[in-house]
């Protein structure tokens, strides 16, 4: 057996902007074949700086540029970046769903993949039919299929639904039937992009429990996700990727985690967040239209406020459906990533909720004082339907800003200075004799 399951080698990907590459006939290969020796002499003795099809090479982007890595049997790797890092074509590449522009990766074992809601699932087919399908695409003997089948239809929890069409599932159903598909068929290698993004809380649970049990079995796992609680827990290394390059590889899982939140801390470094028409935040539940920190006055932070001062996280949005699901609140992270805690409206009894009706709505939460040691924070925007979905998930899609606390944080001549921990409470004690 191999002592490594993956190794990629200068791996690059290109995309064109705009527009699909041109399809080539079986004569353009022929004539290309043909001149390409004379293409290679033009190639190396002109200044001209027109890729192929005379296309300039400013119409292109690198995904992926000059990546290379090597991923050891039962090894799992988490894989980690900001939006657009390449982190989802990267897994393309490795699943052969996408053909690299250079350079080259070798699989060794049977791959199974969870790319994204539905992958490999035909809309017509039952839940059934498409538990046999996925499962032959993963190269199954109909005999393991049959073994596994009870645990997978268990573990999706879509026994009343199998005999339907899977195009009348819901997001929710899709995710968890592909999920088992590809957890429960044991693949050599699986190959896992964002399957917490959709999902209640109780099912991404369950696939951290699989994950970690599929992990304990000796198979290769790479993790792609925004949810760095996740990744910790369950990745022994991690690859941190930034615009299609590999910024840090290694096993330090949290030193990259580290690293990512710094460098979003550092174009992040704005207490106020408003809305840039992105359809990512639109609906009809609650839209957000800003999210601030402000002090005392209600004028956003410009900078530093004091431990001992007032500071409030105010959320502005619009509301079109009244639904008693709603939760809306916002969390605090540490600037190495670690979450200090979260905060929900629906934190107080039932009857100290604030109430809602239809369109423009504000709320307000103060941060208590003598909380917050000195440092810098991210405040994240909570969103969801409770126990039914995201609207905004603290880790990966919500709403950000910063907030730094400087001074103000005690009255005490030996505690005028940042002391150890996140947060630097003044605590009220006592004493009496004891004979």
């Amino acid at each position: 057996m191999s002592d490594i399951a993956i190794r990629v080698e200068n791996l690059g990907k290109r995309y064109r902007i705009g527009q699909r590459e041109p399809y080539k006939t079986l004569r353009d290969t022929v004539t290309e074949a043909f001149t390409a020796p004379f293409r290679w002499w033009g190639k190396h003795n002109s200044s001209a700086s027109q890729s192929s099809f005379g296309i300039p090479k400013s119409d292109y982007i690198w995904a992926l540029r000059d990546v290379s890595f090597e991923v050891k049997p039962g090894e799992v790797v988490g894989i980690i970046g900001r939006n657009g890092a390449g982190k989802s074509t990267l897994l393309k590449v490795l699943s052969r769903t996408t053909e690299p522009t250079e350079g080259y990766a070798e699989i060794y074992g049977r791959i199974g993949s969870l790319l994204e809601v539905g992958t490999g699932f035909h809309p017509e087919l039952s839940g059934r039919e498409n538990i046999y399908l996925n499962a032959a695409i993963l190269g199954m003997k109909r005999r393991e299929i049959v073994q596994k089948f009870d645990e997978i239809v268990d573990f999706a929890e879509v026994e009343k639904f199998l005999d339907t069409p899977v195009k009348h599932y819901s997001s929710g159903m899709y995710v968890r039937l592909a999920f088992a598909v590809a957890a429960h068929l044991e693949p050599e290698i699986l190959l896992v992009d964002e399957v917490l993004a959709v999902g209640d809380a109780a099912f991404q649970k369950k696939c951290l429990g699989k994950m970690g049990e599929v992990a304990q079995g000796g198979r290769t796992v790479l993790f792609v996700s925004h949810n760095m609680n996740a990744v910790e827990e369950l990745c022994q290394s991690c690859i941190l990727l930034s615009t299609g390059k590999i910024d840090l590889f290694g096993h330090s899982v949290r030193e990259a985690i580290n690293l990512y939140f710094s460098t979003i801390m550092n174009t992040q470094s704005t207490s106020e967040w408003i809305f840039n028409g992105s359809e990512l935040y639109r609906n009809p539940y609650f839209s957000p239209s800003s999210f601030r920190i402000t002090g005392r006055d209600g004028q956003v932070a410009t900078e530093s406020l004091r431990c001992d001062d007032e500071i409030w996280v105010q959320i502005e949005g619009n509301i079109e459906i009244i639904d008693p699901a709603l939760t809306l609140g916002y969390a605090i992270c540490a600037e190495d990533g670690r979450t200090i805690y979260w905060s929900y409206y629906t934190d107080s009894p039932e009857d100290k909720w604030p109430s809602f009706s239809r369109g423009k709505v504000r709320l307000r939460s103060k941060i208590p004082p003598h909380l917050l040691n000195e440092g810098r924070y991210r405040i994240e925007l909570i969103g969801s339907l409770f126990n039914r979905c995201w609207l905004f998930e603290p880790g990966r899609n919500a709403p950000q800003c910063t907030l730094s606390v400087r001074g103000g944080l005690s009255d005490s001549p030996y505690w005028r200075e940042a002391r150890a921990g996140y947060i630097a409470p003044l605590m009220e004690w006592e004493s009496e004799s004891i004979s």
